[in-house]
């Protein structure tokens, strides 16, 4: 136990990601994306999601691609958490019109395994996504998160995300409902 960390807990330690984190990453991914999904969110469409979005293959993408950042948090070696950082806003209409400052980084994925909920993975992800961001000439960090992820919304808050407007997720069968929340840098 770490008693200089404000939580108690050792801080994690964070790294850019190398292709050689790919599996790790995929199977960490599988773990904690349905955790951000809200229950009424077809199991089948959260699995395809993951095959899809979320697999070995695509990570080893998400790591060949100069626009992407991603970085991983370790406890005692152990992968258990990971943020990956997209510059600037995509080409969906309704983030454009939320984003106002630019350039802008998107904070695209922020996970943590659930039994290291509460031990300052998070906040130790968010603040190296904010420090990589701002280094990288950024205005602001932006983000979606489910309509329904009040958990995730009370987090960002804390953290100096406020609501810019709304966007859509395509996730199988159905359509997420997301906030467009935005932090100036």
């Amino acid at each position: 136990m770490n008693l200089n960390s404000p939580n108690g807990f050792a801080a994690p330690e964070i790294t850019d990601a190398v292709e050689a984190d790919a599996v790790e990453l995929a199977d960490l991914a599988a773990a904690t994306f349905p955790l951000a999904c809200p229950p009424t969110s077809p199991p089948d469409d959260v699995t395809a999601f993951i095959a899809t979005h979320l697999s070995r293959g695509r990570f080893v993408d998400y790591l060949a691609d100069p626009s992407r950042t991603v970085l991983v948090a370790r406890d005692g070696g152990r992968m258990v958490g990971y943020a990956m950082l997209i510059d600037g806003v995509g080409t969906d209409p309704d983030v454009a019109r939320a984003v106002i400052a630019r350039p802008a980084v998107e904070l695209s994925k922020l996970y943590v395994l659930a039994d290291s909920h509460g031990s300052g993975v998070a906040a130790a992800l968010m603040g190296a996504a904010v420090n990589r961001a701002g280094d990288a000439g950024a205005r602001c960090l932006w983000l979606g998160v489910n309509q329904r992820n009040t958990r995730a919304q009370r987090f960002y808050a804390k953290r100096g995300f406020v609501v810019a407007g709304t966007k859509t997720f395509p996730m199988g069968t159905h359509t997420e409902q997301d906030y467009v929340m935005v932090r100036p840098l």
